[in-house]
């Protein structure tokens, strides 16, 4: 029914009925306008912020998607690294962007969710600041040694760890990165303690860690893989619920003996709060169908990532869920980054 269709009652008066036309008629007139600037959505350069450095996890997985879309919109989607406090510089900058669709934040959810217990001030409110898009994808994360350390199995390494107290370092890309929480749950787990070395991002850790510099690390699947068939680094063990496709020769940590740990890294896309339903609905559509293009399906699974692609209610829930979460992990490893 159109709002001029509307017919006011009797019973308010005159003044009452105008104000109620008047309101009714600009919320039909935003909701037009909604429409419209979502029809013509994006007429400039969309920006994709990646909270972490180039040659990582997130980075790797972010560039297939920005240039799909930039085929799709006739818009450039320009990937911006904006790295720094363990992905809460460039959250925080998302956070402060105007609500238009036009600055967009490519994350592993962990980050939005654990940031909040980790940090006094994250410099945002990760349910009140952003509207989830979608969730992306989901990949595992590898427990992985220098080919030339001589553990093969997580059983091994953790021994080697129990005969070597305070000689083995493991790497992360950053404290409070999820490489860097996976790993602490492990160590409570397994009643063993390594020194943690945060790097700057997944890529100088890796580096360091196939030199031998540092002995252990749960890498991202996209970054470890390449490194694992080059024959640069070992795989121990998978931190999913059953063992991916991508890795079927690795056991689960589960099948190693650490019942119930699962730390898979799940990305997720995010606007802005205030960012228009119509303009949302835009873009999860035109995402969901970029994740879900044959090659782009195919790349992601040949890096060990699983394509999700839900709704923007679904996306949220998974958000609200993983707060909670984190948060009870976090505050029972009595862990803090300030």
């Amino acid at each position: 029914m159109r709002i001029s269709q509307i017919k006011i009652s009797n019973r308010f008066s005159s003044k009452a009925q105008a104000l109620l036309a008047t309101a009714l008629l600009c919320l039909g007139t935003g909701a037009v306008a909604a429409a419209e600037s979502a029809a013509s959505f994006p007429d400039h350069p969309v920006k994709l912020i990646v909270p972490f450095p180039p040659g990582g996890g997130t980075d790797i997985l972010s560039r297939p998607l920005a240039q799909r879309l930039g085929e799709y919109w006739g818009q450039p989607v320009v990937v911006e690294n904006r790295s720094g406090a363990g992905g809460n510089i460039g959250a925080a900058a998302t956070a402060r962007s105007a609500p238009d669709g036009y600055t967009l934040l490519f994350t592993p959810v962990i980050t939005l969710a654990a940031n909040q217990a980790l940090y006094k001030s994250a410099g945002y409110d990760t349910v009140r600041d952003f509207t989830a898009i979608t969730m992306l994808v989901s990949t595992p994360n590898i427990l992985a040694v220098p080919a030339s350390f001589p553990v093969k199995t997580v059983a091994e390494l953790v021994d080697y760890a129990r005969a070597n107290p305070g000689k083995l370092n493991f790497a992360s890309s950053g404290n409070g990165a999820p490489p860097h929480l996976a790993m602490e749950i492990l160590q409570r787990m397994a009643d063993v303690k390594m020194t943690h070395v945060p790097y700057k991002g997944a890529g100088p850790a890796v580096t360091d860690l196939i030199a031998g510099r540092v002995q252990a690390m749960m890498v991202n699947a996209p970054v470890a893989l390449p490194h694992m068939k080059s024959g640069q680094l070992r795989g121990l063990a998978t931190t999913s619920a059953k063992r991916p496709s991508s890795v079927a020769d690795l056991p689960t940590l589960e099948e190693s003996g650490f019942k119930g740990y699962e730390a898979d890294t799940w990305y997720g896309l995010f606007t802005p709060a205030g960012t228009s339903e119509a303009i949302v609905d835009k873009i999860n559509a035109d995402v969901v169908r970029a994740l879900n293009s044959p090659d782009i399906k195919k790349l992601y699974a040949d890096q060990g990532a699983e394509v999700v692609g839900d709704s923007p209610e679904s996306a949220s829930a998974r958000v609200s869920a993983d707060v909670i979460k984190w948060r009870d992990v976090i505050n029972d490893l009595n862990l803090r980054m300030d």
